[in-house]
């Protein structure tokens, strides 16, 4: 089947769609444990960028899992599947010339790694919102931390499953830091990447 599958080349290119949104497109892609605070941060820095004029889609866990991956299960087989399909997404909007937010778990370094490569590495920025598992347990704002101690959810990561922490991320959420101020050091450090051509 993958013989007959040819790729179509159109006239009007990322580069085009950029300078015609004003800004560069890549993915700025937020992982840490369940309830670190990745969506939250996510969400206020996408309210400053649309406030900038940058055209933007957030690509979240919960929401994305309620759609085009919605067969897929927490399984490390089926997590990898599920960074696989975000990656392919993300690499898409991008070539649409828009700024990408994702917020997985994504436990593993080797997906997130291949999502790295799908995207390119110079379209990807890595941010860990390294808060502790005790600090997650405790807001455990959807019960999953619960529920995962009483045995009703089987591969929670950082109870069950493993979560491997980057070792380089371009940001690393402090967990002193407030929201606000996650936002502000991100932006300082995205603010070039906004740039057409860079």
């Amino acid at each position: 089947m993958k013989k007959n599958i040819v790729q179509h080349d159109y006239k009007i290119t990322r580069k085009e769609r950029s300078v015609a949104n004003g800004h560069g497109s890549f993915l700025i892609f937020f992982t840490g444990l369940s309830g670190s605070g990745k969506s939250t941060i996510a969400n206020a820095l996408e309210e400053k960028l649309y406030e900038e004029g940058i055209k933007t889609y957030i690509l979240d866990g919960d929401n994305v899992r309620r759609g085009i991956n919605r067969n897929l299960g927490f399984s490390p087989d089926d997590r990898s599947e599920n960074n696989r399909r975000i990656g392919e997404i993300a690499k898409l909007f991008i070539d649409a010339g828009l700024v990408v937010l994702a917020a997985f778990v994504a436990p593993y370094k080797k997906d997130r790694d291949f999502i790295k490569n799908t995207v390119q590495p110079d379209n990807y920025f890595e941010i860990f919102v390294n808060t502790s598992l005790e600090e997650c347990e405790r807001r455990d704002v959807k019960g999953l931390y619960q529920k995962a101690r009483r045995g009703e959810i089987k591969n929670m990561t950082g109870i069950s499953a493993p979560y491997e922490a980057p070792i380089d991320p371009d940001v690393e959420v402090k967990p002193e830091s407030s929201v606000s101020e996650a936002v502000e050091i991100i932006y300082a450090k995205i603010k070039n990447k906004l740039q057409v051509g860079k």
